[in-house]
């Protein structure tokens, strides 16, 4: 049997589109943008309307109206809020406190023209900060990188357990993607690695990253690709990060490199997996 993708596809279980879970809103997100400026909150709702990933965008011009829009019966299901900071009475800040006592808290996104508050939004969990004047092709990063956390947590549970076929020494062995802790880019091909051994088959990684990126796969450099409910530790080491797989000395732990351009993705991930965990307990 041949390690391509091709050969592994027929391997693999294919969900029935009659039971598997959708994605939120059949693959759109519904979004609130809350501005106390007109102008500045019709160009945040164009730019939002515009993008693909994006299905209903509902609008309010200060934070009471975005609190009545959420809590409405009529109008339930906001999966994303876009917020000005500065607005009068209650600024955006105060806002995404609120939000984070919500049972299911949206994501929170704040677009401002001020750069002094960044570490302030993070630290309420904010996935992301934009800077007005906003451009769209900001925007669009952000709406991917809200996208592949929100069907993260929407896919991941029940999942169907992708199967590879592995060939060596005419042994075919059928190694399942819950038994992978970690990928190593090899070239063309891609070892996987399991608790007891790893395996090389010819699947460039970009392959995997993309099929398992909705069931806990994360790349974290571009030869490295975890699933991410087994990172213990994420932490800086001279310039850069590592990521830790495991406790230390215990079997099949492991640190690996974090690249600076999937720094910043990583962080958000684990925050928001970890906020909502908690908030499933």
């Amino acid at each position: 049997m041949d390690n391509n993708p091709d050969s592994w596809a027929r391997c693999t279980p294919v969900p029935d589109p009659t039971t598997a879970r959708p994605l939120i809103n059949a693959g759109t997100l519904t979004v609130l943008a809350v501005d106390d400026e007109p102008p500045a909150l019709d160009e945040l709702a164009y730019l939002l309307r515009a993008d693909g990933r994006v299905g209903e965008v509902r609008t309010a011009a200060d934070a009471t109206t975005a609190l009545r829009l959420l809590n409405s019966p009529e109008q339930p299901g906001v999966d994303v809020v876009f917020l000005d900071i500065r607005m009068p009475g209650l600024d955006g800040l105060e806002l995404a406190r609120v939000l984070t006592a919500f049972a299911e808290p949206p994501v929170v996104v704040f677009v401002t023209a001020h750069d002094d508050r960044a570490v302030e939004a993070y630290d309420i969990g904010a996935v992301d900060y934009l800077l007005k004047p906003l451009r769209a092709e900001r925007l669009a990063e952000s709406l991917r990188r809200i996208q592949r956390l929100r069907n993260f947590a929407t896919t991941a549970e029940g999942a169907p357990d992708d199967v590879i076929p592995v060939e060596l020494g005419g042994t075919t062995t059928l190694v399942p993607r819950s038994a992978v802790r970690w990928v190593e880019a090899q070239g063309d091909y891609a070892r996987l690695h399991t608790l007891a051994s790893s395996h090389l088959v010819r699947i460039p990684l970009s392959v995997l990253a993309e099929r398992w990126s909705e069931v806990g796969f994360v790349r974290v450099h571009r030869s490295y690709l975890v699933s991410l409910p087994l990172v213990t530790e994420l932490r800086m080491v001279g310039s850069g990060y590592v990521v830790r797989l495991g406790a230390p000395g215990a079997p099949g732990a492991v640190e690996l490199p974090v690249s600076r351009r999937h720094t910043r993705e990583l962080k958000d991930t684990l925050v928001r997996t970890v906020k909502q965990s908690w908030v499933g307990r």
